[in-house]
């Protein structure tokens, strides 16, 4: 039987490429998305793929939502081997004009959300032996300007993540954080185009996660780095 993934933030960007790739190669897969309309369309665009695709409504920063995502996975497909805490948040400000609510929108979303997703499904990777992935940014291991709330949630991401690993691995859980660089996403306001060529692709992001979960179950690849080959001139 074919491994079940669930990645929130899966309508779009990072988590949709992912999807995109694992449903190529055999997977079966769950999104979530927090807009009835986005989760639609995008399970809709990948059943042309393959049709071991769902799509549930969660907003990760409310942890019945995340419960109830996980509850009907385990209704749909029967088990759960792979959780990849992909939604995420950057809004882009210097510290003495970031709103209060900016500040909480992202800690609340970054990281509140990756505990949320791995609380509701750390049961049943209990029982799968399975894999837990946060993509969190190389905004978690440098700060720069203007990132203030957003270093501060994904090196809280980082942090949260390999700590968990540690946490988890008695029990042959795996688990690994992503920190990629600039991807061709609608982060901060970005609309994907031409322009973006040079970035990481979403399809990039997927066929990451693909290599890791085709190591050798021996081999753990805690933190991974992930940048653009090339920078833009």
């Amino acid at each position: 039987m074919s491994k079940v993934v669930y990645i929130t933030g899966g309508s779009k960007g990072i988590g949709y490429g992912i999807a995109e790739v694992l449903l190529k190669n055999g997977y079966q897969v769950a999104i979530c998305g927090r807009k009835q309309e986005d989760l639609d369309r995008a399970v809709s665009e990948l059943k042309e793929i393959s049709e071991s695709i769902f799509g549930v409504i969660s907003d990760v920063r409310n942890f019945a939502d995340e419960e109830n995502a996980v509850s009907k996975i385990i209704q749909r497909f029967g088990k759960l081997d792979v959780v990849i805490a992909n939604a995420g948040l950057g809004i882009l400000k210097p510290v003495d004009e970031l709103g209060i609510e900016d500040w909480n929108a992202m800690l609340e979303t970054n990281l509140t959300g990756c505990f949320y997703t791995l609380k509701a499904s750390v049961e049943e990777l209990k029982k799968s032996e399975g894999y837990y992935i946060t993509i969190a940014s190389l905004a978690g291991a440098y700060f720069f300007e203007n990132g203030a709330g957003y270093n501060a949630s994904k090196f809280g991401v980082v942090g949260f993540t390999q700590a968990a690993m540690i946490d988890l691995r008695k029990y042959k859980i795996k688990v690994s954080t992503i920190l990629p660089g600039s991807v061709a996403t609608y982060f901060d306001g970005n609309v994907p185009s031409d322009k973006d060529d040079w970035k990481i692709q979403p399809e990039d992001m997927g066929q990451l996660v693909l290599d890791m979960l085709n190591m050798n179950p021996r081999v753990l690849p805690s933190k991974i780095e992930f940048r653009p080959s090339q920078v833009k001139k």
